[in-house]
């Protein structure tokens, strides 16, 4: 066994590979109706079956026109008119209209659609005082989905606009991964739910409130193990039936160096420890391995370090295991309004705000708390900070990179 004491800090982008390298994809696959679509990972892809809009349509409320050849005339003969579910029988000849409301078929015969702003009209007969250029306000059949498109590709997380797309195109249900279980508890004497009394030295349990959030917000079905004593039996006898029941388990607490830490020696004994330590504040003592069958991510029990290492490690993971398509974080530069000192070893997630400067450009200001206790500090920020290890300063109006909260955090 490695000693804890002496493994070295893995950089955060090898601590990655390493665990994408080493979980795979569930396989198990179910047919969902769109109702309960929603954050749900495709598993194939999907080819639109039709074309969307079906035929020729108007884009507005106006007059479908047919212009005789070599001419261009003002007026027209109203012959008829179109609504939407309800077309006009039959074409069109040079010369005359229909009245035509926005999204009723096209006639045959119709090679544009006047607005009805441009147009005087008295009984049957239609005077265009503005004429359309050929082809205007008409959304052709097939231009927003053409049949034999591909229209998803299998990994696509599906969101509102996505499940409203899957009902243009007739789909009821679509075949979808089946959700990831999570099995998930916190270790730790000193923790106690939410609305009990706290005695001396007690804290209140958070971590598993917020994790379970995240997770759940993935995508995930989550088994909540509660908060497991740190006895080494009792953890024993939980490991083993989180293994039993879950495709992952997440620990939060026991992850240090302490007496009681007993997370190492577990998943040595169990299964297998891939990883410790990761380079990176909040979330050194970050903890990646098997544990039978399931993949095992030990989180530290600080309340900033665990939503840190859940965020930058166990996220992407879990994507992977999904069947997902990855997230591809969005960063960018930001102006530091103050000078802030570099950890020498690691790369440090700060806390921060940032806000336009009205010319373009973004300053931020890191939280004046960056406890890895105090979990307050996401509530007023909206970014982390990305400040990379070394020796250098990070000065006044210098620009550091920043990545803005996601939706698996606020």
């Amino acid at each position: 066994m490695t000693d804890r004491k002496t493994q070295t800090l893995m950089p955060l982008d090898e601590a990655r590979r390493r665990m994408l390298d080493g979980v795979s994809t569930v396989t198990d696959t179910e047919n969902i109706a769109l109702a309960a679509l929603s954050g749900r990972i495709l598993a194939t892809d999907i080819i639109s079956p039709l074309n969307s809009p079906p035929a020729d349509n108007s884009a507005m409320d106006g007059y479908a026109l047919c212009l005789p050849e070599a001419r261009k005339p003002t007026e027209f003969v109203v012959v008829g008119k179109a609504m939407a579910g309800a077309p006009f029988a039959g074409a069109i000849r040079a010369g005359q209209a229909i009245r035509i409301m926005t999204g009723a078929e096209v006639p045959a015969g119709a090679d544009r659609v006047v607005m009805q702003e441009n147009t005087e009209r008295e009984n049957e007969r239609l005077r265009v005082t503005s004429l359309p250029e050929s082809g205007a306000n008409i959304r052709r059949a097939g231009e927003d989905m053409a049949r034999g498109e591909r229209v998803f590709v299998a990994g696509q997380r599906l969101g509102p606009v996505d499940i409203g797309l899957l009902a243009t195109l007739g789909l009821a249900e679509v075949l979808v991964q089946r959700p990831l279980i999570v099995a998930l508890f916190a270790s730790g004497d000193e923790l106690r739910p939410p609305g009990s009394a706290l005695g001396p030295g007690e804290i209140y349990d958070s971590n598993r409130y917020f994790l379970t959030a995240m997770l759940e917000r993935l995508g995930c079905r989550v088994i909540d193990l509660g908060v497991v004593a740190d006895d080494l039996d009792s953890l024993r006898k939980t490991y083993q039936q989180a293994a039993d029941q879950a495709d992952v388990v997440l620990t939060c607490g026991g992850a240090s160096v302490g007496e009681a830490d007993y997370a190492q020696q577990l998943l040595a004994e169990l299964g297998q420890v891939d990883f410790w330590k990761v380079a990176i504040k909040p979330g050194k003592p970050f903890m990646f391995g098997r544990l039978g069958e399931a993949a095992f991510f030990g989180l530290p029990g600080n309340p900033v370090s665990a939503l840190v290492t859940c965020h930058q490690l166990v996220l992407p993971v879990l994507e992977k295991m999904q069947g997902a398509q990855p997230t591809k974080p969005l960063t960018f530069n930001a102006r530091s309004t103050v000078n802030i000192r570099r950890n020498r070893k690691r790369l440090d997630f700060q806390r921060a705000v940032y806000r336009s400067d009205g010319q373009g450009g973004f300053d931020v200001t890191p939280d004046p708390q960056q406890s890895s206790g105090a979990l307050s500090s996401f509530g007023r920020s909206n970014c982390f900070m990305l400040l990379e290890a070394g020796d250098e300063e990070v000065r006044a109006g210098e620009a550091v990179e920043i990545l803005p909260f996601d939706r698996w955090v606020r």
